[in-house]
């Protein structure tokens, strides 16, 4: 495609004094919503808030109960054109909140069988408030709109239940992205890892992959004072955690691509002087790359079969793919930038390096080009360095950055339905 210059569509001006607004009531949402959060495949009153909204704005379809608990809306303007959509996820995470607000969490709930807290610790609270205030924006402006706006809230972006599917994928099999099929998806997501009102993004690999690996490394037990008498599954285990180190530090080329191979959770034995017969681990393997993927997966199982058997102990070693990597469509990328230099300014949007955390947009990007960028939401004098990140239970959003979200996806969909045909085709 040859490069052309994308124009500012017709409605910008009117976009950001709607933008302006509706700013409060953005904020009255997001407060609402993390006071209030719901887990994977529970976001039941946020559904109906949701969808109550949607409705009260008139727009042509509003489906409910998609995947559970989703939300899917389309905004059909008053002429013909293309169709754009917008997402955002609506879950929060089993953590309990830590940082003083009036609004603060108190919530609670079994997730996994087990009593927690509940907390928008990853801000899909701000994503939800900002997709509301964006519908309302655009169902404003819907006489003058040239195409057709879909609308998908989804539950269980941090993954259902165990037992149950969710998340991006049931939405797409369950005809999210049908009757219309968009032309292009768009999506963002808030981070205390960028200033507030930066942006930051980039073309092709954007988020890691995620698979999680569960490790049973099983001995023989024996009282602690006699060792020689069994076989230690302990010992084995942490010999097996700094196998795995080697395997990024030592085995793949990571000049090529980065990755990771984390343990996050070990656990075995129940009295300091007793050698348990078992010992379980779980972990995450990230990567950009399917290749290295693949290979990673085999040496995690090699090394720590490896381990096991030189110290006589038997092992189970278990991969479950997640997420695949999340990726940017490099042309639609580089048709939008400009949309978002002009929103945000162009010193305020960054060029990024891929981020190791995971995020299931790209099941959508898989079936339509799509294009997933961050907003900056750490106050004026921190240092987002030290910012407590996302899913930390003192994560902390500066609702100053909100409106530039709102904004943003606005303007994307509007200059994407309004621009020339060979810019919007996307290959």
């Amino acid at each position: 495609m040859d490069r052309l210059t994308l124009a500012p569509n017709s409605l910008a001006r009117a976009i950001d004094r709607a933008a302006a607004a509706i700013e409060p009531q953005l904020i009255a949402w997001r407060r609402d919503l993390h006071q209030h959060p719901e887990l994977g495949n529970r976001e039941f009153r946020t559904a109906g808030v949701v969808s109550a909204h949607l409705r009260a704005l008139g727009l042509d379809e509003v489906k409910t109960g998609v995947a559970h608990t989703g939300v899917v809306a389309l905004l059909k303007g008053a002429r013909p054109g293309p169709v754009v959509a917008l997402r955002a996820d609506m879950d929060a995470l089993p953590v309990a909140e830590e940082v003083e607000l009036p609004f603060a969490s108190k919530a609670r709930a079994i997730w996994n069988h087990e009593d927690c807290g509940v907390m928008h610790a990853c801000g899909h609270d701000a994503h939800t408030a900002i997709l509301m205030a964006v519908a309302a924006v655009l169902a404003g402006l819907r006489e003058q709109l040239a195409g057709s706006v879909k609308f998908v809230f989804q539950p269980a972006e941090e993954r259902p239940p165990e037992g149950e599917r969710g998340g991006a994928e049931l939405m797409i099999e369950e005809g999210a992205l049908r009757d219309p099929e968009p032309d292009a998806i768009f999506g963002l997501h808030v981070t205390s890892r960028l200033p507030t009102s930066t942006i930051g993004l980039r073309g092709g690999p954007l988020m890691a992959s995620a698979d999680q690996f569960r490790i049973s490394v099983r001995g023989r037990q024996t009282h602690g004072a006699a060792p020689w008498s069994g076989v230690d599954p302990i010992v084995t285990a942490a010999q097996v955690v700094l196998g795995l180190q080697t395997i990024v530090a030592r085995q793949v080329d990571i000049s090529r691509e980065p990755a990771v191979v984390t343990v996050g959770a070990i656990k075995g034995g129940v009295r300091q002087n007793i050698i348990p017969d078992k010992v379980d681990m779980l972990g995450t393997i990230r990567t950009f790359d399917e290749g290295m993927r693949e290979d990673i997966h085999g040496r995690v199982r090699d090394t720590t079969e490896g381990i096991a058997r030189a110290a006589r102990a038997q092992c189970e070693v278990c991969i479950e793919r997640g997420y695949d990597v999340t990726v940017n469509d490099t042309q639609l990328t580089e048709t939008m930038t400009p949309t978002l230099r002009r929103v945000a300014g162009a010193e305020r949007v960054l060029a990024i390096p891929k981020v190791t955390a995971s995020e299931d947009f790209s099941c959508y990007q898989k079936v339509v080009p799509g294009m997933f960028f961050f907003v900056g939401v750490t106050p004026p004098g921190q240092d987002p360095t030290q910012a407590a990140p996302n899913h930390s239970p003192r994560f902390f959003v500066d609702e100053a950055g909100l409106l530039l979200g709102v904004r943003a996806l606005a303007n994307l969909a509007c200059d994407y339905l309004e621009a020339p045909q060979a810019l919007r085709r996307i290959e």
